[in-house]
């Protein structure tokens, strides 16, 4: 008896499971570069004489650029594609990485200098990275997978502190800060040579056969996009939420292992293993997130429950770190620590909201704002903090200030965004 075997029938290939394996190696890597002077910086800020004020904005120097290059990195991977632009990004922000090493080998004054520059540097390189990374998603991933692939990917951002923060911790106290950056730095360019080699498109990938593309299926002027994505309610509260949700991000990222070595009075060697407990969390609570967020999708089909109450639910969770103020053990800090981070793991799905609303016609330029707004924090968040160490000498308002970061990000979600659907854009006469 003959049968006719259609599209459905046919075993799909799993590219998809690989292209956001790379996504989730990559983002590794590149939160990895931007905590090496969180790792370095005690030791660093020791021989070149800093105080918590000059930390602070050498901490905000990788945001300024990484703001400021958003929307131009975003219309980068439009106009070129996420491939190359990814790549490039890649190499050349290790480069700059490695050669903050150098920076030792310079008097205080002009090390400072550099130091900054350098930072600034890194932040244009990497601005592209998350556009791209939402970019991807949702290039090679059907609706009802998106969540949980931009939670993989995403969750990136907790295993680099798993991974890195000991091997980063070892290397200082062996070998010196220095050696921080040319490992970590070299490591990534052979990330970028590597990305180069293994990336393509749904359309151009080798690998693929019909059956994953149809799966993959069936799930105009650039500052006229913006005006309309600006003017969306909806887009403005996923911005706002997503700068409070990365007040958590940048002070886990730049003052976290200060906060552990100079309130705590840990080794830099133990805090950089100390720190893997709420990052490996972070990492779980990520991953969950996603996981839980399709469930919610495919049960109910609401994109808007599936999306919210993960979010909410998190950032309510991640406050638990305010209470890290009225507790002495170092097991109980690190405790509720790890609690705040697998709170924020399971909120952090900003990025598949992005690929879920984001226009099809300007996907670059939209990730790139919410990246923008997001990353106002990596700006403020170790000012605001450098300047709370100094006019009270401890980490409690710190705490307090992220926390209720937290809250704010809780209240965008419930009461500012509303119904979570992708954004049409209106044709410009």
């Amino acid at each position: 008896m003959s049968a006719v075997v259609s599209t459905a029938d046919v075993r799909r290939s799993r590219v998809r499971l690989f292209i956001v394996t790379m996504l989730f190696l990559v983002t590794t890597v590149n939160y990895a570069d931007r905590a090496t002077l969180s790792i370095a910086g005690p030791a660093l800020s020791k021989e070149l004489h800093l105080d918590p004020v000059a930390m602070g904005w050498i901490f905000s120097a990788f945001g300024w650029s990484y703001v400021v290059a958003q929307v131009p990195g975003g219309w980068l991977l439009d106009r070129f594609g996420s491939r190359l632009v990814y790549a490039f990004s890649i190499i050349i922000w290790s480069l700059f990485t490695l050669m903050q090493g150098w920076v030792g080998f310079l008097s205080a004054g002009t090390a400072v200098v550099v130091l900054f520059a350098l930072r600034l540097l890194v932040g244009v390189a990497e601005a592209p990275s998350f556009p791209a990374n939402a970019r991807i998603v949702a290039a090679w991933f059907p609706g009802n997978e998106r969540g949980t692939a931009s939670a993989f990917f995403n969750s990136g951002q907790y295993f680099a502190t798993v991974i890195f923060a000991p091997l980063m911790g070892w290397i200082a106290h062996a070998y010196g800060w220095r050696f921080v950056f040319f490992v970590m730095g070299a490591l990534g360019i052979v990330m970028g040579f590597v990305w180069l080699k293994t990336i393509y498109g749904p359309k151009e990938h080798p690998s693929i056969n019909d059956a994953e593309f149809e799966y993959i299926k069936e799930g105009g002027s650039g500052w006229d996009h913006i005006r309309q994505l600006l003017s969306n309610r909806m887009m403005l509260g996923v911005y706002l939420g997503q700068y409070c949700i990365n007040t958590l991000t940048y002070f886990f990222l730049t003052w976290f292992p200060v906060y552990l070595v100079k309130e705590r009075g840990l080794s830099i060697l133990q805090a950089g293993f100390v720190a893997t407990l709420p990052a490996l969390c972070g990492f779980i609570g990520g991953v969950l997130g996603g996981v839980i967020s399709d469930a919610i999708l495919r049960k109910t089909g609401s994109l808007t429950m599936a999306r919210k109450i993960p979010i909410v639910g998190g950032m309510l969770l991640s406050m638990s770190i305010i209470a890290c103020n009225y507790v002495d053990g170092q097991a109980l800090v690190v405790g509720f620590m790890a609690l705040a981070f697998f709170g924020k793991g399971i909120g952090a799905l900003g990025w598949a909201v992005v690929s879920d609303t984001s226009p099809k016609e300007a996907g670059g330029v939209s990730g790139g704002l919410f990246n923008t707004f997001g990353n106002l924090s990596s700006i403020t968040t170790p000012i605001v903090i450098g300047y709370i160490l100094a006019a009270t000498g401890s980490f409690n308002g710190a705490l307090v200030f992220v926390g209720l970061n937290a809250l704010v990000a809780a209240f965008a979600y419930l009461v500012i965004v509303g119904k979570i659907e992708r954004v049409t854009l209106k044709r410009s006469s």
